[in-house]
């Protein structure tokens, strides 16, 4: 007599073998999902001594870069953020037929960086200006920039305005009228064809001008000159037009193009931010006010 089949596995058994291979494929991704997800910085499973103290130094370098920006540029201290600018543009003394600003005539703890003629064309000026969000003003003249107009075409991508200095630095007292015009407008001219603008600031070569100048100026859409009371030398010393030998609130500080063997632009912004963080300033724009 043929004994009765004990009760087997029957149909269930593929099924049961499925559920084994997916629950093991699921322990393994879970743990490969876990390795993936470590920490930035953090050190992987058996790693030596060496490799973990590489990897913590590699990440606090990283992490120190970014969220301290003002180590990297020389400074002790973060920028005060600049107060909210006023509603509207001051009303400046003078101005028949343009206002000629020194300073700014304003309570609030800013000054105002201003750069000359474009010779300076350090990329890492740019990245200086990016990652302090420095509110520089550039005042371009066009025979010094030469070729050089797309670094200022990344300055002003990353905040920097661009001003009107003339086409050739030509001292403009005592031109006549159609000379100073064609200096002045001739660069507005050819900031527009570049970036599309049209400057209201002028700056006028070494700070020499006239009526004329004036008129000139106003005739080709400016709407202020721009003079300064503190300028950079070349060692990065501050000079003073008049007033106090000590920079204050509202000061214009020129930056004119340095010595070839002397300070970097970098290095002498790095000094004036000190001079400006040790008077309690910060740094304001320049067009917010006039």
């Amino acid at each position: 007599m043929r004994p009765t089949p004990g009760p087997g596995p029957g149909p269930r058994a593929p099924q049961a073998v499925l559920a084994a291979v997916l629950a093991a494929v699921l322990v393994l991704a879970s743990a490969l999902l876990s390795g993936c997800a470590r920490p930035a910085g953090s050190v992987a499973p058996g790693a030596g001594p060496g490799e973990a103290a590489a990897q913590s130094a590699r990440s606090a370098k990283g992490q120190t870069h970014t969220a301290q920006p003002y180590r990297h540029w020389g400074l002790t201290a973060p920028l005060p953020a600049p107060p909210s600018p006023p509603a509207r543009r001051l009303r400046l003394p003078g101005g028949t037929p343009l206002p000629v600003v020194h300073r700014v005539p304003t309570r609030d703890k800013v000054v105002f960086l201003t750069y000359d003629d474009g010779a300076e064309k350090d990329p890492r000026f740019v990245d200086m200006v990016r990652e302090l969000r420095l509110p520089v003003s550039m005042f371009l003249t066009d025979s010094v920039v030469g070729p050089g107009y797309g670094h200022f075409a990344r300055l002003r991508s990353v905040g920097a305005s661009l001003q009107n200095h003339t086409l050739d630095h030509a001292a403009l007292r005592g031109l006549p009228y159609g000379g100073q015009r064609a200096e002045i407008c001739g660069q507005q001219n050819k900031l527009r064809a570049r970036f599309g603008i049209r400057p209201r600031l002028f700056r006028p070569p070494y700070g020499t001008y006239d009526s004329t100048t004036l008129r000139a100026a106003a005739d080709c859409g400016i709407t202020a000159v721009v003079l300064w009371r503190a300028a950079m030398e070349g060692d990065g010393g501050l000079t003073y037009a008049h007033g106090p030998g000590r920079l204050r609130a509202g000061d214009i500080v020129s930056v004119p193009s340095g010595e070839p063997a002397g300070l970097t632009l970098k290095e002498r912004t790095t000094r004036l931010l000190r001079e400006v963080q040790g008077r309690g300033l910060t740094v304001g724009r320049l067009e917010d006010y006039i």
